[in-house]
């Protein structure tokens, strides 16, 4: 049986790239932690949402929509969110359907490092669709 590819996009089986940092392997970079919550939410995990995300940011649940399939994912642009930064950004589109349409998510997301890990701070969202 062959490996299943990780929904971020990457060539990698999900259990050499997503699946290591959602079993508690620490994201090397804040792209590869965008990746790893795109992930999640493509195969909805709303614990590990929460879980990465910042605590001073965090909502007290997340709630995700059984009717809405995460495809596709883009990463446009990054800046700083590597090993030697302790803040980064990633700007992305993440495609979706719905139980009726489909559409574009686009967001330029902040992140942080909190204890040697990188998190999710927040983000600013355009959607078309």
């Amino acid at each position: 049986m062959c490996p299943v590819r990780c929904p971020c996009g990457t060539p990698l089986p999900y259990d050499d790239c997503c699946g290591r940092v959602h079993s508690g392997a620490a994201a090397p970079t804040a792209e590869a932690l965008m990746r790893s919550r795109y992930t999640a939410f493509a195969t909805g995990d709303a614990a590990y949402l929460l879980h990465s995300w910042h605590p001073e940011t965090r909502p007290p649940a997340v709630r995700l929509d059984p009717t809405q399939r995460w495809t596709r994912l883009e990463i446009l642009a990054t800046t700083g969110g590597g090993l030697l930064h302790t803040e980064g950004t990633v700007e992305f589109r993440a495609h979706y359907t719905h139980s009726t349409h489909s559409g574009v998510l686009q967001e330029q997301s902040r992140f942080t490092k909190v204890d040697g890990r990188w998190v999710y701070v927040d983000g600013d969202t355009s959607n078309s669709g």
